[in-house]
């Protein structure tokens, strides 16, 4: 796919991300779980790759702080996971492992880098794993609503959605 091609997904995920922001969440205390971005994550990270899933991870994440949509531990879970769905994707090409990745990184390891952020910067001492089940409920969802939707669009000339290797 050539880099116009990339950056011009990439930006129609981006605001897809940034608008929905405002629509589609679940408050759960100071975080704000949202399930399109996983599944923006998912999409990028097979799409896109690696760096630029933690790119548009970052951007939605960063707009959506400005815009007051957001919270601060929307930049560990969602790039932490569209780092990992990026790699394993790219090292297997199995999209399995991009939702494994994505769930884990988001669910698990940007869980736990969330408390710092949430004890340090907003105040709240929760314990370590309290962000673990909301944020999981969150990346499940919207990881197997990535994945239906791009298998769906591998047997349609839209996008060239890259087949998973037997």
């Amino acid at each position: 796919m050539k880099s116009t091609q990339k950056l011009t997904y990439s930006g129609v995920l981006i605001a897809l991300g940034v608008v929905t922001g405002s629509l589609f969440y679940i408050p759960i205390g100071v975080a704000k779980a949202f399930p399109i971005q996983h599944l923006i994550n998912v999409v990028s990270a097979v799409l896109l790759g690696p760096v630029w899933a933690i790119g548009n991870a970052f951007c939605i994440s960063l707009l959506r702080n400005i815009m007051g949509t957001g919270s601060l531990l929307a930049f560990p879970g969602s790039m932490i996971g569209a780092l990992l769905a990026g790699i394993l994707f790219h090292k297997t090409h199995k999209m399995h492992f991009a939702l494994l990745g994505e769930v884990f990184g988001t669910g698990v390891l940007g869980a736990l880098l969330s408390y710092p952020i949430a004890k340090s910067l907003l105040g709240i001492d929760k314990g370590a794993f309290f962000f673990v089940a909301p944020f999981m409920l969150s990346t499940i969802a919207g990881s197997l609503i990535a994945y239906a939707m791009l298998k769906a669009l591998s047997y349609t000339p839209l996008l060239k959605v890259p087949h998973e290797k037997a």
